[in-house]
């Protein structure tokens, strides 16, 4: 005997079970695909050097683009505080993110126009080109470093919303702490590999020029090699590859000149911070740096003591920062 159909009310009672079904299904691979290419959501944290100093979350994508920002800044010599106030812009005008589209025909990290002279459309998506106009036309602020982060940031950007960039100074405030170097051991990612052709010593190396120049890397005392037994490369300086292919070793030397004047402790933490906030995108696994070392996949990403010895068992003194590449 045939089994009755079911009622209209039973119906709808399936659909519905079906249709969550379908949507938790989604969402869960879209959370698994997140998570294994890098994602988007928050994988980064920066936390205060002191105590109940606060927290910060943001993305890899984020992340890249705040040590661009903070790498420019300081190789062009400017201070902290002006580090803070191009972060807390860019956070205001497109959320750290190098988009494509705005207002009119704004474009990239601080949403800067082609047809009010800030450069080419291409230019300005380009973020160590778009942070290099922010600053100099930061520099043109009088006294700047003793304005309130807003009316600096506005005198710049001539935003139609001028009081909306003090709401992001504390996340700014943090971030320039640890990419400038001054709060050490206060960046971390989880590292998780994104989907992105840089990867290896070459693309740590193109990436850390450019990103802080060719002269800070020059003066950093960096030299270009490959596998042992390899010929130098003659371009693109920015660290030696180690022995095992996969370590840019980075000797550090204190910021002179076009590098901002950091002592040795913040140039070393800079770098260190640059190359965690960079691990998605670059494909990082491991920095070392003055007895602390970040291990891509660790628990929360924070930065561990040391025995004093890097994973291949040579020291891990203050004067050089390793960064291993998963390939």
């Amino acid at each position: 005997m045939p089994e009755p159909s079911p009622t209209p009310k039973r119906r709808g009672r399936l659909l519905r079970i079906g249709a969550a079904l379908v949507v938790l299904l989604a969402v869960a691979g879209y959370l698994t695909v997140q998570y294994l290419t890098g994602g988007t959501g928050p994988g980064c944290e920066v936390v205060s050097s002191g105590k109940g100093g606060g927290s910060y979350e943001f993305t890899p994508e984020q992340a890249v683009n705040a040590a661009t920002i903070a790498a420019v800044g300081t190789g062009r010599g400017m201070s902290e505080r002006a580090v803070t106030i191009a972060l807390a812009t860019a956070l205001q005008e497109s959320g750290l993110r190098n988009i494509d589209h705005g207002d009119r025909d704004s474009r990239g990290l601080f949403q800067q126009r082609p047809s009010q002279g800030w450069g080419t459309s291409k230019e300005i998506m380009d973020p160590a080109y778009a942070a290099g106009m922010f600053y100099e036309h930061l520099t043109k602020v009088h006294d700047y470093t003793r304005l309130p982060l807003t009316v600096a940031a506005q005198r710049v950007q001539r935003s139609g919303f001028p009081e909306a960039y003090a709401q992001h100074e504390q996340d700014a405030t943090l971030l320039s702490a640890a990419l400038t170097g001054r709060a050490a051991a206060t960046l971390t990612c989880q590292g998780r590999p994104g989907i992105s052709p840089a990867t290896g010593p070459a693309a740590v190396r193109a990436a850390l020029v450019r990103d802080f120049g060719r002269d800070m890397v020059q003066e950093a005392g960096a030299e270009v090699g490959g596998r042992r037994g390899a010929s130098p490369a003659p371009t693109a300086p920015g660290g030696a590859a180690g022995a095992d292919g996969r370590t840019v070793t980075l000797p550090v030397r204190a910021g002179t000149g076009s590098g901002g004047g950091l002592t040795l402790a913040r140039r070393g933490w800079q770098l260190a911070h640059w190359a965690v906030a960079n691990a998605s995108a670059l494909h990082i696994e491991r920095v070392s740096y003055a007895g602390r070392e970040w291990t891509a996949g660790v628990t929360e990403g924070e930065w561990r003591a040391t025995d004093g010895k890097n994973a291949d068992g040579t020291s891990l003194g203050s004067g050089t920062v390793r960064i291993t590449t998963a390939n």
